[in-house]
């Protein structure tokens, strides 16, 4: 590792939390002779990329910051850089620097730096508001605040297995959320198709959420999970509210799905260019009733299959008076073959809403796990 890229760690491991940006400019400046440098960060609808401060935020899906951050990888364009911002694939945004020499070793070293970057805002986002505020085009509704809070990031890779997430409308959604969790042998996956409306919706899933968390956290199996869930659930509200859930464990070395459907959003595998929805045996949603007894089912994944997880949000999104219903779905989902996961879901998103010529009124999550095959 070169001695900048040292200096530029040590600055960000003693720089302010809230002055992350300006604790790597001195490093650059001496080292490289980069005097600009701003860090973009990606909306909560993956729409836009926000400055830090004052300048343009960057909307043209052509502009080298989205094809830097599209294609992870650095942009070099005229002595001016684009780096990806990316803490263990979760894309946090780009770093624009400039001046930039087109110098192989020196753009390396400087995607090094953007990396250590990504990882020091993701450790210093629970204790400032500054990178939170920085990327929302808007005001969040209470509800949405507390649903971002909830998620444990919208993408994540590791070498057997890439998933993503999204939550819309980004800055309204209510009930909808997701959850993930990883050992490096399992990946758990949870997604919630919430009822109600507003802060209500959301500590309904919120309750959920932690039930679920506490569970897998205590080492039961799928089943327990959902049972205990469903009791925290029906112990508050009585059966009064309810919501659908689908909790997913894989088993990363043999590709072995465990699934819960506990009248869970919809199922689809793509495998080789085709699409089909995976039969489920559906369970009571959970808070429903009092001791549901839930059970698993199993199913084989193969080497290089693709699941996705879409809410009713998603089929159920209306334009012009006509519905988007699964075949549109199947269609668009076919399509994404080729994409990795956060672009997929981007790419799903992106078509919802120029199906209905806006935001979506319904909440709606999709996630995309791409099982990768074993560990070497």
């Amino acid at each position: 590792m070169s001695e900048p890229v040292n200096q530029a760690r040590r600055a960000l491991n003693e720089t302010p939390a809230d002055r992350l940006v300006g604790g790597i400019e001195d490093v650059l400046a001496q080292s490289y002779g980069i005097t600009d440098v701003e860090l973009y960060q990606v909306d909560y609808r993956l729409a836009e990329l926000l400055p830090l401060t004052d300048s343009d935020s960057i909307t043209s899906p052509g502009h080298p910051a989205w094809r830097a951050f599209d294609h992870q990888s650095p942009i070099l364009t005229d002595g001016t850089a684009w780096f990806p911002v990316t803490m263990r694939g979760e894309r946090r945004g780009v770093l624009h620097l400039s001046p930039v020499p087109d110098d192989q070793d020196v753009v390396a070293a400087l995607a090094e730096i953007a990396t250590a970057l990504a990882h020091e805002v993701a450790a210093v986002s629970a204790g400032t508001d500054v990178y939170l505020a920085a990327r929302r085009t808007q005001r969040l509704t209470l509800a949405a605040e507390m649903q971002w809070d909830l998620l444990p990031g919208r993408s994540r890779i590791r070498p057997s297995f890439s998933l993503a997430g999204q939550l819309e409308p980004a800055y309204a959604v209510r009930g909808d959320s997701f959850d993930w969790s990883d050992d490096g042998e399992r990946v758990w996956l949870s997604t919630i198709n919430g009822t109600g409306e507003g802060v209500a919706a959301s500590l309904l899933t919120s309750l959920a959420t932690h039930a679920l968390r506490n569970a897998r956290r205590a080492g039961l199996g799928l089943a327990d999970q959902a049972a205990l869930a469903d009791q925290a659930i029906y112990d508050l509200y009585r059966g009064e509210q309810h919501l659908s859930a689908l909790l997913m464990e894989l088993d990363l070395r043999s590709g072995m799905m465990t699934v819960v459907d506990a009248g869970s959003p919809r199922l689809v595998l793509l495998r080789d260019g085709d699409v089909a929805e995976q039969p489920l045996e559906a369970q009571f949603p959970l808070g429903m009733f009092e001791a549901t007894d839930y059970h698993e089912q199993k199913f084989p994944l193969q080497r290089g299959d693709r699941v996705f997880v879409v809410s009713d949000g998603v089929v159920e999104a209306t334009g012009q008076h006509v519905r988007y219903g699964e075949t549109a779905l199947d269609r668009f989902l076919r399509r994404t073959g080729p994409m990795a996961p956060l672009d997929a879901v981007r790419s799903l998103i992106g078509d919802l809403r120029a199906f209905v010529a806006g935001d979506l009124v319904d909440d709606a999550v999709v996630v995309c796990l791409d099982w990768t095959g074993p560990q070497a």
